[in-house]
């Protein structure tokens, strides 16, 4: 197998751990133990996920690739200082990209440019449809327009004028920075902007706290399956009670196949999917009321738009005397939590939900009470 001498590694010296950032570099293989790492950027695992897909890293790994190539191709003996030396000879070449880049950039604005970069990405239809809410709402503030706009006291008036025209929570803003931010470190690593305002102490904005979630108990979730209601209201009771029963997403239960999705292991019938919010795989149980749900439908789900199920779930949560606001995404938080209440392995949970990092899954068992309540008990019997 031909060996790749120039790969891309992130976090090499494990700062993230410490820090929340770590580092993008190029590492190039030069033989017996001798390799040269070239520093890109600095960035956290969720924008490392969108970094390492961009046209600016393909390029600069690109690059190196063929100044590799070319030394083996040439004989040429791969040390640091010949390597060093190719890669200076390449600079000017370099120095005249990043000045055409310029002068493209000086025709469009920096919006255009996002709508540009994310047409390249490889992303899930609801991760664009965030990003086209970041640029509607630079869109009304209007002074994140060119890239000349593209400072930290201006990006400092956006903060402002989403907390107060906007009225946003503070990690919904937060979510705003974040896909901004991937932007501006993308212009500035492209010469775009002489710098990345998110590097300016003004720009350093906390990410604020996501108001504590109240999903359903076992003992409500029977209330609810009991409950006889309307046909629309148990329609959307129906698909709450299947989500809240597999772990599925909303939008995943919408586009929910049973032939094509699940798999029988000993008897047990399961969900393989993908998540059409991340792309991430899951695989989860269909359990028994989940069942039933699906063989009164004749394992064909009703469809609804999200909307209309959350008017409906406003409905029913009067109807059941739950005392707790019900949307679609409770029935998911309400699946976490009852797994993790059977002493799933929060792993295990984490993969039934296709959750990426299983500090979101994490979330879920901070809020749980009866686990620790049960374990404490039996500690109490241990200890004498």
């Amino acid at each position: 197998m031909k060996k790749d001498f120039v790969t891309v590694i992130y976090d090499r010296k494990k700062e993230v751990a410490k820090t929340g950032r770590g580092k993008v570099e190029i590492r190039i293989y030069l033989g017996n133990g001798v390799r040269k790492y070239v520093t890109v950027s600095s960035c956290d695992p969720f924008e490392w996920k969108e970094l390492q897909y961009s046209e600016e890293l393909k390029t600069q790994v690109s690059i190196y690739r063929h100044v590799v190539e070319a030394m083996i191709k040439n004989g040429e003996e791969l040390t640091i200082e010949n390597i060093d030396l190719h890669i200076g000879k390449d600079t000017a070449k370099k120095k005249e990209n990043r000045d055409m880049q310029k002068r493209k950039a000086s025709k469009t604005g920096f919006i255009d440019f996002m709508i540009e970069q994310i047409a390249k990405e490889d992303i899930v239809a609801a991760t664009q449809q965030r990003k086209r809410v970041t640029m509607d709402a630079m869109k009304r503030f209007g002074r994140l327009n060119s890239f000349a706009d593209i400072t930290p006291k201006n990006v400092k008036a956006f903060d402002d004028f989403l907390r107060t025209e906007c009225n946003r929570t503070q990690p919904t803003i937060h979510n705003y920075h974040k896909i901004l931010k991937m932007y501006t470190r993308l212009a500035a690593q492209m010469d775009y902007i002489p710098m990345d305002p998110y590097e300016s102490p003004l720009c350093k904005f906390e990410r604020g706290k996501y108001k504590v979630r109240r999903p359903l108990t076992e003992d409500e979730l029977l209330v609810l399956r009991k409950q006889k209601m309307g046909e629309k209201e148990g329609r959307v009771r129906d698909l709450f009670v299947f989500c809240a029963y597999t772990g599925l997403a909303y939008v995943d239960s919408q586009n929910f196949d049973f032939e094509t999705m699940t798999e029988i292991v000993n008897g047990q019938a399961y969900i393989d999917g993908k998540r059409v919010k991340t792309g991430c795989n899951f695989f989860t149980p269909i359990l028994p009321p989940a069942m039933e749900v699906l063989k009164r439908y004749n394992y064909k789900l009703p469809h609804i738009s999200n909307q209309k199920a959350n008017d409906y779930l406003h409905v029913i949560e009067v109807l059941c005397k739950l005392h707790k606001p019900l949307t679609t995404h409770v029935a998911r938080h309400s699946f976490a939590t009852l797994a993790l209440s059977y002493d799933i392995p929060i792993e295990n949970v984490a993969r039934m939900m296709g959750h990426t990092n299983i500090k979101t899954t994490q979330v879920y068992a901070k809020i749980l009470k009866t686990t620790v309540e049960r374990h404490s008990v039996n500690l109490a019997t241990l200890i004498k």
